[in-house]
């Protein structure tokens, strides 16, 4: 489909171009239009929308009532449509064949489920978009839901992109690497998608003893005089060195992209000849390398588990409810290769068939993610052909979707099906003993009902340098990882190892912000999330590793920001000798005191604090190690990677060039009079 071009734009007065379908409706400015495209950018496959309109408060009138006098107006075209509370809490993000048909249901006050019902009841405006065609509508309803999370959608929760492998192609060697995030602009080719990043470094290792294939960068390469230690261990070919031809390495590259690319057996086979070659040729420590390239070959494919024989490209969706909540296993299979497994647990609500969650999971799965040739499903989801379609269009090649009723891929969904039905009952068990925690946790500090959220600090830091604030959260679902925060510390007025100092900036820092962008958000639901549906900002708890004295610092630094009241504080201070099991506890309004040894709360709260120990010290070790590694030349305005290269190859350091004369580094190629007086000064401080 060609980017969409809009026929007609609104008039000042607010008018639009009007069609015995489309009556005459208050039309929002173009900004408003801009603003309800905005979340899928340039990924949609059309990018104006012809023209938007919503009911404002409709005179105070809410549920049925306003949506009765907004359907008079709506026109019998597709669209996407967003009912709204009246806080402006986006409560449902719908799409239609027919909006005015659509909608005109809601307006009956008939509704099959009480969702809905609640739904409807606590609508007080709705806002609509037009679009061309139906696949439209369905593509900018995933993204509105995935962008806005509103309550009474099934929402996708886990939103990681996915890791590839990469082989490069801007450099005479290219190297291997594991990539995530957007394509690089300098090209190359990418293998994935793989579920985890363990199993992209699995593999990698694994294709590195095969291929003999680089991973260091290029600065590192250029920078090698001998062999490193991979070419030791047979992992590299150190082409880096000329220890292999550059005819030779590319020969490896090929080899690994024919693997990568689902032709494993004839890069097997190429690999077995050369081995029996060898041996006939009584070279038999050239026969023992191909050797070992082909037992790693058989090491990745076994690692791999299912293989299948009929699936070339295809992702496999299985979906199991239980105990009111779902899990969906998804397994991807590329060239013949099975590259992992991830489980995802949507929020749903419970009265929801598995086909209406399969289908909604689907839209936003692949909305910010490319799309199979083929789709394999466990249950048959509603529009099943017009997902495929909208799949299709977005991904410019033909997709498939289908539920397997006999032979190998029904055998790989059932596969997929059992997957999901034990990770759900994993799942279900780890969130019942939480529960229970967060019961006791609360009975413990005597805190009204069980935390949603809780926040634990720790500082990290060595004599005060490299020093890091660390914040790991936690809730009902345990640690929430993606709400992790770092804090490095900035100011220079704190003394070096000063702990206090340090936790009053992380707080300050952090409650500062959250009243900055959340302010007065914290409305809950029923379910103890926040009004839209999604793990509240605010937390409840927070747990500082320290005792009374930290707890007065945090305590105070909460009431100068007017917050004390709303979050409830506790202390966690090391008992004698440092000994676990013996830490005791600081809660405003009661005395210290301490837990029976086997109780199960001081468990639940040792574990959070060793949490955020390990998250705080990870923190700083990469902090600490990327100081280290810190180039001088990286701080030079106009010193980019070809210039620092340049400079590195004749000079061999950067100490060295430090002491060069500028005639010196005139002499470098590349390296203009201008730019030689700027490294020179910046060295030598004399402007």
């Amino acid at each position: 489909m060609s980017p969409r071009q809009s026929d007609s734009k609104p008039s000042p007065a607010g008018g639009g171009k009007a069609t015995d379908d489309m009556p005459d409706i208050e039309l929002d400015d173009d900004e408003a239009v801009e603003e309800a495209i905005a979340p899928g950018g340039p990924d949609l496959p059309f990018t104006a929308i012809d023209w938007t309109a919503h009911a404002g408060d409709a005179d105070g009138m809410v549920g049925a009532e306003v949506i009765q006098t907004l359907v008079k107006r709506l026109p019998n075209a597709p669209g996407v449509y967003r009912m709204m509370n009246a806080a402006g809490d986006v409560l449902y993000v719908g799409k239609a064949r027919s909006l005015k048909k659509r909608v005109t249901n809601y307006a009956q006050g008939r509704f099959h489920t009480n969702r809905i019902g609640k739904m409807v009841r606590e609508t007080a405006t709705m806002e609509f978009v037009v679009t061309r065609t139906e696949i439209e509508a369905l593509l900018l309803e995933a993204n509105l839901i995935k962008r806005l999370r509103p309550r009474f959608n099934v929402l996708m929760r886990d939103d990681k992109s996915f890791p590839y492998i990469m082989l490069t192609s801007d450099h005479t060697s290219p190297g291997i690497y594991k990539h995530r995030g957007a394509r690089s602009r300098k090209g190359g080719d990418y293998f994935g998608p793989f579920a985890s990043a363990q199993a992209v470094g699995r593999t990698i290792n694994s294709l590195q003893r095969a291929f003999l294939l680089r991973s260091c960068t290029d600065s590192f390469y250029d920078n090698r005089t001998r062999p490193c230690l991979l070419f030791q261990i047979k992992r590299c070919a150190a082409p880096c060195t000329g220890e292999i031809s550059r005819e030779g390495y590319a020969e490896l590259v090929d080899e690994a992209k024919d693997f990568l690319s689902g032709r494993s057996q004839k890069v097997k086979t190429e690999i077995s000849g050369q081995m029996q070659q060898a041996a006939e040729e009584l070279d038999f420590e050239r026969a023992a390398v191909y050797r070992d390239r082909l037992a790693a070959l058989s090491h990745v494919q076994s690692h791999q588990g299912i293989n299948p024989q009929t699936i070339d490209e295809a992702d496999v969706f299985a979906i199991h409810q239980e105990g009111g909540q779902t899990g969906i296993q998804v397994f991807f299979f590329r060239t013949g290769q099975n590259w992992g497994n991830r489980a995802y647990f949507p929020k749903a609500d419970p009265s929801l068939e598995a086909a209406e969650v399969l289908g909604s999971f689907l839209a936003q799965f692949y909305d910010d993610k490319p799309s199979p040739r083929a789709i394999l499903l466990s249950h048959a989801v509603e529009e099943q052909e017009l997902l495929a379609e909208a799949l299709s269009t977005r991904g410019r090649h033909k997709v498939a979707i289908s539920v397997p009723q006999r032979g190998e891929k029904k055998d790989i969904v059932d596969h997929a099906l059992q997957n999901a039905r034990e990770a759900l009952g994993r799942r279900l068990a780890e969130t019942s003993t939480q529960a229970r925690l967060l019961d006791g946790f609360a009975q413990t500090f005597g805190l009204e009902k069980p935390p949603v959220r809780i926040e634990v600090y720790d500082n990290s830091h060595i004599m005060g340098t490299n020093a890091v604030g660390g914040m790991i959260v936690a809730g009902p679902e345990g640690f929430v990882k993606n709400q992790y925060r770092k804090f490095n510390i900035r100011s220079t007025d704190i003394t070096p190892g000063d702990d206090f100092g340090m936790m009053r900036e992380v707080m300050t820092r952090r409650f500062s912000r959250l009243l900055k962008e959340h302010g007065d958000e914290n409305v809950e639901s029923e379910d103890g999330l926040e009004g839209n549906g999604a793990f509240p900002a605010w937390p409840d708890v927070i747990l500082i590793d320290g005792g009374q004295g930290q707890m007065s610092a945090v305590r105070a630094m909460l009431a100068e920001l007017g917050v004390e009241d709303r979050v409830v504080a506790i202390g966690v201070a090391k008992g004698q000798d440092r000994e676990a099991g013996r830490e005791r506890f600081f809660v405003k309004g009661k005395d210290s005191f301490s837990l029976p040894v086997r109780d199960p709360v001081l468990y639940f709260v040792q574990r959070m604090r060793d949490e955020a120990h390990r998250f705080a010290i990870g923190s700083h070790r990469a902090r600490r190690k990327k100081e280290m590694v810190k180039n001088p030349l990286d701080e030079i305005g106009g010193i980019g990677p070809s210039r620092k290269r340049a400079l590195l190859h004749a000079f061999g350091t950067a100490k060295a060039v430090s002491r060069a004369a500028v005639d010196d580094l005139m002499a470098v190629e590349g390296i203009s009079e201008s730019i030689a007086r700027l490294v020179y000064n910046h060295f030598h401080d004399n402007g």
